[in-house]
């Protein structure tokens, strides 16, 4: 079984994954990947994804191989199929983070070993269900609480979060310009599991919002067009005075890395209502949980 995509998962296989979480989390799970090997295959850089995939299969008594593509056979035009064909021969899974979705497609068919999608143009299923336990954490129940996803509606970290969160029975905002339009293929799968709103109302899109959410403005590959991006996200910018609209009781979420002063203040990132913290503590434990779950399938 590979994780390519948020749906991959059913909610039933999420809330499966979250109890495997809350084993490790309470030191009641005992290690279960001796003599297994994770390949941390990377075409784009990384601290979170890669130091937290690491940290799980150490701490669950695994290894791990980083695999830069620059320095790999990749590089020199050896193809995705070989390249997994290979790794299957070594590892037990690989967790690729690649520019093309299709590309980890590729690589997940070629491959005998579970593929993992640690990011890519259009999905970033780890964060997302990472970040759904964390939401799960500070919640008594996750049915009926709404999460806005405020800035870059378009991007990766939002698709995945729009189909996870209504999946689990969550109510989605999201909010952001005119000019940023969603993923209509995700929007529409959403709309059929859960409520999903879009909005360019800053002050009501979050306004009921139990938690709040933003990310970068500028990802990974869109460095050439960052000023023109900046211009037109710079209205939804997560300051002090945007939150004074929001409830007192919301939480603040940021996948990170975070650009200080753009998408979001030092004074909210290190406030009171900031969880990302947490949200960072809770990627390695739920990435040990998805190994975990993906080797009993």
């Amino acid at each position: 079984m590979n994780l390519t995509k948020i749906t991959t998962l059913s909610a039933t296989e999420i809330n499966e994954i979250f109890n495997i979480a809350d084993a490790i989390k309470s030191g009641r799970q005992k290690a279960k990947m001796e003599k297994k090997v994770l390949a941390l295959l990377f075409e784009k850089p990384s601290t979170r994804t890669r130091v937290s995939f690491e940290a799980a299969m150490a701490r669950l008594g695994g290894s791990s191989i980083y695999i830069d593509k620059n320095t790999s056979q990749l590089s020199r035009g050896e193809t995705i199929g070989d390249t997994a064909m290979v790794l299957s021969q070594y590892v037990d899974f690989i967790a690729a983070r690649m520019y093309k979705q299709k590309d980890l497609e590729d690589l997940a068919a070629s491959s005998t070993v579970p593929v993992i999608n640690a990011l890519t143009d259009t999905e970033h299923p780890c964060q997302a269900i990472s970040d759904i336990y964390t939401m799960r954490e500070k919640s008594d129940t996750l049915k009926g609480k709404k999460l806005a996803f405020v800035g870059d509606i378009a991007a990766n970290t939002a698709n995945s979060l729009l189909v996870g969160c209504t999946a689990m029975g969550m109510d989605v905002v999201l909010v952001g310009p005119e000019s940023c339009k969603p993923n209509a293929e995700y929007l529409s799968r959403a709309k059929k599991s859960g409520r999903v709103e879009v909005t360019a109302d800053m002050h009501h899109g979050i306004e009921d919002a139990d938690f709040i959410y933003t990310d970068t403005f500028v990802s990974m590959g869109q460095e050439g067009e960052a000023e023109k991006r900046r211009a037109e996200f710079k209205e939804f910018q997560l300051n002090a005075s945007a939150l004074s609209h929001a409830k007192k009781t919301a939480f603040v979420m940021h996948c990170l890395p975070a650009h200080r002063g753009e998408e979001i203040t030092s004074e909210v990132l290190d406030g009171k209502m900031s969880i990302v913290t947490l949200q960072a503590r809770n990627k390695m434990i739920v990435e040990g949980a998805i190994l975990i779950y993906l080797s009993s399938k």
